[in-house]
């Protein structure tokens, strides 16, 4: 059986390249969204985070990260060498949610151990990234929403990579449902040392498929390669390998 590697943009009938396993696809001649593989129609607001910083203000950020912090070697700016500097415009969903998790537990922290009900109430911009298998960092990305503008294909610089998402609407809020859930029970050890019952409610505001620019940089020193992860939009360093100071 054979599979299709692209379909025609359904607004400028151009064809739109595409992965096994893409669900939603960007045109790179118009910008037009398409969904490839849905159950069922939907419709959802595309927008993307302009890349603020260029090759060589990049490698700027880099070398003042290489030179902060006291976990770091004191030479690693200067016997470093920058081998890779890859743009990537990662897919996320921004699920707006209120969220409510009622709960009942024991706290066990004095004697005797008491039982303690309540609940935990919270309002978030959840971020999921769009794609099956990764390790990107996600809790740790604070993006920039205040940035955003409607998705335009003449933002994306053209040595850029653009990866489509790999899941739709149905699927990423079953997955913020359940990453929201865990947060709350995190939140609960706070509180209770034991739970005995907990139910979290999800009541969506919105959902916006969106575009960010990330850096995936890589570095070597003393013949090792490290990588570092950094938001394109502000330059904030959202992952970095650190070598041992004793190396």
């Amino acid at each position: 059986m054979a599979v299709a590697q692209n379909i025609g943009c359904s607004h400028c009938g151009a064809p739109v390249e595409f992965k096994a396993g893409e669900i939603i696809a960007t045109c790179k001649y118009c910008g037009f969204t398409t969904v490839i593989e849905t159950g069922k129609a939907f419709n959802f607001e595309h927008s993307v985070l302009p890349n603020n910083y260029s090759l060589e203000q990049m490698e700027n950020l880099v070398r003042d990260w290489m030179r902060s912090g006291f976990m770091k070697p004191a030479d690693l700016a200067k016997k470093s060498k920058i081998t890779e500097k890859n743009l990537t415009y990662l897919p996320f969903w921004i699920v707006s949610v209120e969220a409510s998790t009622k709960y009942k537990g024991i706290f066990e922290r004095i004697a005797p151990p008491i039982v303690k009900e309540g609940e935990i109430k919270k309002e978030y911009n959840w971020l999921v990234l769009a794609r099956q298998a990764s390790d990107f960092p996600t809790r740790a990305y604070d993006v920039p929403l205040a940035g955003k503008v409607p998705y335009d294909f003449r933002k994306i610089e053209g040595f850029a990579k653009l990866l489509n998402s790999e899941m739709e609407r149905d699927q990423v809020l079953t997955v913020a449902r359940q990453q929201i859930d865990a947060h709350h029970r995190f939140l609960l050890q706070q509180d209770i040392d034991r739970i005995i019952e907990a139910s979290t409610t999800i009541t969506l505001n919105q959902m916006v498929y969106l575009h960010a620019p990330v850096w995936f940089i890589k570095y070597e020193y003393k013949g090792n390669i490290y990588q570092i992860i950094l938001d394109g939009a502000k330059g904030m360093t959202l992952r970095g390998d650190i070598p041992n100071r004793k190396f």
